[in-house]
């Protein structure tokens, strides 16, 4: 099997199996996106239909317009057709991070070779929304509260060793995020011993929505780590 199949075959196979506490739902963008599966099937196919090893990038988990729209992480609809070459009918998505993102990819020297070394995922790998009065959903961390963490806590664990029986390097794990997300994965990493070394690196929406004028520092960052752990 090429480490598509793998991804493909995990995204279409993801169910969480926890109860999740009064007021959180569970996005799958994977069952609940038409179209999705087919999205993310030809992403895959055309930058992962190889036996390469990667290095692992590690978000939050999905929100509803990044992979919630496209099924790959940090992607939204208009960097699927503008950078990677796959046009989305009918639904129209801009995502801020997808944009940071996207911005490192370039500077690294395209979407082919970053691919070609890199699989990004989430600490969960699916997402969650919390209800608001008045009905409307809004995206929600694994993190945002202690009864949702222990009760993804196993689906947690239990994802990431499906996604590390790949050619995945266990050397390094770039972790999006310098608070939260990463204590929590570093917690884990201690226990699971998964990777050597956990690289906090700041999540792409808070660069976006706070240090957006000093974007490219950020940029730098990212490079310069990917080069110090090759």
């Amino acid at each position: 099997m090429t480490i598509a199949d793998q991804i493909i075959s995990f995204n279409s196979q993801l169910h969480f199996p926890g109860k999740l506490p009064a007021g959180i739902r569970v996005m799958n963008p994977f069952r609940e996106g038409p179209g999705i599966m087919d999205i993310m099937t030809q992403f895959y196919k055309k930058f992962y239909n190889d036996k390469q090893p990667r290095q692992l990038i590690l978000g939050i988990n999905p929100g509803r317009l990044g992979s919630g729209s496209t099924g790959v992480p940090f992607t939204d609809t208009k960097r699927m057709w503008d950078k990677c070459g796959i046009e989305i009918t009918g639904l129209k998505t801009h995502e801020p991070s997808s944009v940071f993102v996207y911005d490192v990819i370039d500077a690294y020297g395209g979407v082919k070779k970053f691919y070609q070394q890199f699989y990004i995922s989430s600490v969960c790998p699916l997402g969650f929304t919390s209800l608001q009065p008045g009905g409307k959903e809004i995206n929600y961390n694994y993190y945002d509260s202690a009864a949702l963490t222990k009760a993804a806590y196993p689906f947690i664990v239990s994802s990431l060793k499906a996604q590390l029986q790949w050619n995945i390097s266990r050397e390094v794990c770039y972790c999006m995020g310098t608070g939260k997300n990463a204590a929590f994965l570093q917690a884990l990493n201690e226990k699971e011993k998964f990777f050597r070394a956990i690289v906090p690196l700041e999540h792409p929406r808070f660069v976006m929505q706070y240090k957006s004028k000093t974007k490219s520092q950020y940029i730098d960052k990212y490079l310069t780590a990917f080069e110090e752990h090759p």
